[in-house]
């Protein structure tokens, strides 16, 4: 087991470098490509570009070539890893999305119509959003994404050209509501909503008022429906994005394991995407890459990562729950090291699915299996092969050499949190800033910030490429220069080897446009 287990770690570890030229092609496949390889569409590179950016010696950074490729003078910049896999398996889409519905239709009983507002629109600007309180027939909405691909750049690709598809469909089923300010979601669809101009207050004495008058629609009252002894809860619009958000995360997962069996879908994608709608941004993140706010040169998280250790215990529960997911190779329990057959009948420390602190045990015999989590930080692995516990794709990983599938311990469901956009006041250096875990494995929130707003600081508020400059400076600060055989960054410490991409997201457009 030993053996098998150094065995996975290692080729995991070292990429798949032998999966063909493309690196899709792990195990030979013969399938097709559902869709090619390539980099971001908006950074607008030939062929001969896109090879010279997979140079892992000089690891060029790569930047957009014209600010207006991306709403809100969004700024971009990426780098190749430094050889662990043969392509740069992150992946990038930003595009502005329109949702239609039909005149005086439904979009909860018909398809409806949605056009896509290019990523060409100059700078997002001559763009009005429209305003809800028109009941408009469309609804706008800004889209930034990352993915993060291992294991072959497959699902990444494709999450990228589809992820915003599944999420417009969701938008649109509830586009109606959404439409109507301060309208709560009725529970049933097709239900008269609730009177969104009164309070709950209100809403309830006007319910007892006609009830004592015997007025239609009051309990016993000719014609009322039955009478309900029980509370509904009430839910927001805000909820209803969030829940949009979280089916197109299902969705795009179950999509890709359906046609895996058609295409050519190698791996699968960490995946972090903001949506910014009707005066919030809704972050939501599977994986381990990392979105920050930094305003006023404060840093506000709005996202969390998910690894082996931050969800350590809802992967024992599941394994304590379904053992047989284990294989009678692993144990759910987790201990500081490595148990030795000659500690078995002694008292060693140990911590289950329960505890969040540690306690001893006496060791039995199944305490020498392999634990489920081994490892600590940026080296924790789940059964030995997976460094990330949430994401898309990995339908058909395993645990080396043995039948152990890993993606029933993976979860796609992101988590969403909402920053309230709308309610804040942005000046041209505040920026919102997505990055794979190759940027935050070597700098801390508060050193991308610092370098953020250091570098902004220094250019003209005016400069529509300050903010692909600044993504670039962060990139080169993460990735260091090549000194003595290695990627050195500042105070002579190892640079990123991983793939870099960041997002710089001015937050001052937005605030013009709410």
């Amino acid at each position: 087991m030993l053996t098998r287990v150094k065995s996975a770690v290692a080729n995991f570890m070292g990429g798949m470098m032998a999966g063909g030229s493309n690196g899709d092609h792990s195990g030979g496949s013969d399938l097709p490509l559902k869709y090619p390889y390539s980099r971001p569409e908006f950074l607008g590179l030939s062929p001969d570009e896109v090879e010279c950016s997979a140079d892992h010696a000089s690891r060029p950074i790569v930047i957009v070539k014209e600010t207006k490729r991306l709403p809100w003078a969004t700024g971009y910049a990426e780098a190749i890893n430094a050889g662990k896999s043969a392509l740069n398996e992150d992946q990038a889409r930003c595009e502005v999305l329109v949702i239609k519905r039909k005149p005086g239709g439904n979009p909860t009983s018909s398809q409806i119509p949605m056009t896509r507002r290019r990523s060409s629109l100059p700078n997002g600007e001559g763009v009005d959003p429209p305003s809800c309180s028109d009941r408009t027939e469309d609804l706008m909405l800004n889209y930034w994404a990352l993915f993060d691909g291992h294991a072959g750049s497959g699902a990444a690709v494709m999450a990228s050209h589809l992820l915003h598809h599944h999420v417009a469909l969701h938008l649109q089923e509830v586009l109606e509501i959404l439409c109507t300010p301060n309208l709560l979601a009725p529970t049933c669809l097709g239900e008269e909503p609730i009177n969104h101009h009164l309070t709950p207050t209100s809403q309830r004495a006007l319910t007892r008022a006609a009830s004592l008058r015997g007025a239609a629609g009051a309990p016993c009252s000719p014609g009322s429906p039955p009478t309900r002894f029980f509370t509904e809860k009430k839910v927001s619009q805000e909820s209803l994005v969030i829940g949009a958000i979280e089916n197109a995360f299902k969705d795009m997962d179950m999509q890709i394991e359906k046609e895996k069996g058609v295409y050519n879908i190698s791996g699968g994608c960490t995946a972090l995407a903001v949506v910014c709608l009707l005066g919030k941004l809704y972050v939501a993140n599977a994986g381990d890459s990392r979105a920050i706010i930094i305003r006023a040169g404060e840093v506000i998280p709005v996202s969390a990562e998910f690894t082996p250790e931050s969800e350590r215990q809802r992967l024992q529960f599941l394994a304590y729950m379904q053992p047989q997911l284990l294989g009678n190779e692993f144990t759910h329990l987790e201990f500081p090291r490595r148990v030795q057959r000659k500690e078995v009948g002694k008292r060693m420390l140990y911590r289950d699915f329960t505890m969040s602190g540690w306690a001893y045990k006496t060791i039995e015999d199944d305490d020498l299996k392999f634990p489920l989590i081994y490892g600590e930080g940026k080296k924790a692995r789940v059964l030995a092969t997976i460094g990330v516990t949430r994401g898309l794709g990995d339908h058909s990983l395993k645990v080396h050499d043995s039948n152990i599938y890993i993606k029933p311990f993976l979860s796609c469901c992101p988590e969403v949190r909402v920053y309230p956009l709308a309610q804040y006041e942005h000046g041209p250096d505040d920026v919102l800033v997505l990055g794979s875990d190759g940027l935050w494995d070597v700098l801390s929130n508060q050193e991308a910030a610092e370098a953020v707003t250091s570098f902004l600081a220094n250019c003209d508020p005016d400069d529509r490429h300050r903010y692909t400059m600044a993504a670039q400076d962060l990139v080169m600060r993460a990735r260091g220069v090549l000194k003595d055989g290695g990627w050195k960054i500042s105070n002579d410490r190892l640079g990123s080897g991983d793939d870099i991409s960041v997002f710089i997201i001015p937050l001052t457009h937005a605030s013009k446009q709410n």
